[in-house]
């Protein structure tokens, strides 16, 4: 905590932290929708969702930016899409398949369906924005999507990010993102692309 603030102190991850960051983004996440379609075992449900996210946050660590707070109870990642784009995470299907096992191909299924959603226009894509379940309603969210903001602002850059749900949607929408027409899983379950111009 920043002295004489309530305002969380956000800095980056380190690489050393990845596993953590993607369990603490797999706790966030599994009561979603789209976590119960991706992985129906509810048992098996959040490690599986940490294995995945494990994957794209230690990618995220070095082609694009994880931002946490102090405690580490909340995340953000980003990746830019600006200029040349990021490659695939090493080893990803093998790696995705060991961590997914028998629902590796819905995880495909999914990176299929934001592949082709993404718009082709330079952005910073938000792919997670997480909160430990306790730390939630604090604002701690809103404080982490406004630190890279004004980034974003200062330099001219749009955001972009998919909502899993209509309280995700809404919540974006109140820090400037504009909901576009949903795009759905299998199942029917919604995605909302959601796109922020820079102020």
């Amino acid at each position: 905590m920043i002295p004489g603030s309530t305002e969380p102190e956000i800095m980056p991850a380190r690489l050393d932290e990845a596993r953590a960051v993607a369990e603490l983004i797999a706790t966030s996440f599994e009561p979603l929708p789209p976590s119960t379609w991706l992985v129906p075992d509810a048992s098996r449900r959040r490690d599986v969702l940490a294995g995945d996210f494990h994957i794209l946050v230690e990618h995220a660590l070095t082609w694009g930016l994880v931002q946490v707070t102090e405690d580490r109870s909340a995340v953000a990642v980003w990746f830019p899409n600006v200029g040349d784009s990021a490659p695939e995470p090493p080893d990803y299907v093998a790696r995705l398949a060991a961590a997914a096992g028998p629902w590796a191909e819905r995880f495909h299924t999914l990176d299929e369906l934001f592949a082709a959603n993404q718009p082709v226009e330079a952005h910073h894509h938000l792919a997670f924005l997480a909160v430990a379940p306790d730390r939630q309603g604090r604002g701690i969210g809103s404080e982490l999507l406004r630190c890279h903001h004004a980034r974003l602002d200062e330099q001219g850059i749009p955001a972009y990010l998919e909502a899993s749900c209509e309280r995700n949607r809404d919540f974006y929408s109140r820090h400037g993102y504009q909901a576009r027409e949903p795009f759905r899983l299998p199942n029917g379950t919604p995605f909302w692309p959601m796109w922020r111009a820079p102020r």
